[in-house]
């Protein structure tokens, strides 16, 4: 017998070692974090907490399958609500048996009572199961997450802030020196050229006026 319902707190140990497994079925799983069941429960904990929605899928007692959502209202680039989805996982052991596809349903109806318009789903990178999942039923791709750490990235940007700033200064000096030499040149003209003529234009030269008679 399988059922769909939220998860209560005596839930959250077996969701944390679902979470914990769907980082194993990964090939990239290694790299979001480490195996800490405890970091786990406090994250379920906080999430639960702050709005968010644990679902699971418990078959014959047993916990095999959870969905982590949460509500996003809408925003500056979204004008409605949306049900984002932070994990949905079946254990191996239970696929095939229609458990993912009651998940979602369950997603779905939670989405319609909270009037979303989307659900975003975010599966484990390299878990190319789930995303044949997600396709089969729908989901087609809508952004790129890209990822960096705080510390690389915070050097990276002073790294590239210095190399600016020394090419501001090289800039500076060379335009300093590009207006020295052309003043120099300018200077140079002028006393290649000689004096300035200041004679009349075609009046040749100038006429001397002759004293007036006296007498």
């Amino acid at each position: 017998m399988l059922e769909i319902r939220s998860a209560r707190e005596d839930d959250l140990p077996a969701v944390a070692a679902l979470a914990v497994e769907a980082r194993d079925d990964s090939p990239t799983g290694a790299q979001l974090g480490a195996q800490d069941s405890g970091r786990l429960l406090e994250h379920l904990s906080v999430l639960l907490a702050a709005g968010g929605h644990v679902l699971v899928a418990e078959q014959n007692g047993q916990i095999v399958g959870v969905v982590l959502g949460r509500v996003v209202a809408a925003y500056l680039f979204a004008y409605r609500a949306s049900l984002y989805l932070d994990m949905l996982f079946v254990a191996p052991r239970a696929r095939r048996h229609g458990v993912g596809h009651a998940l979602l349903r369950a997603a779905t109806d939670l989405a319609a009572r909270h009037e979303c318009h989307d659900i975003y789903s975010a599966p484990v990178p390299g878990n190319r199961g789930v995303q044949r999942f997600l396709a089969r039923l729908g989901f087609a791709p809508a952004a790129g997450h890209r990822v960096a750490p705080v510390a690389a990235l915070q050097r990276r940007l002073a790294t590239d802030a210095a190399a600016r700033d020394a090419h501001a200064g090289r800039r500076g000096a060379r335009i300093g020196l590009e207006d020295l030499i052309a003043r120099r040149r300018r200077a140079r003209s002028v006393l290649e050229s000689g004096p300035i003529d200041l004679r009349p234009v075609g009046g040749g030269a100038p006429s001397r006026r002759r004293p007036a008679k006296t007498g």
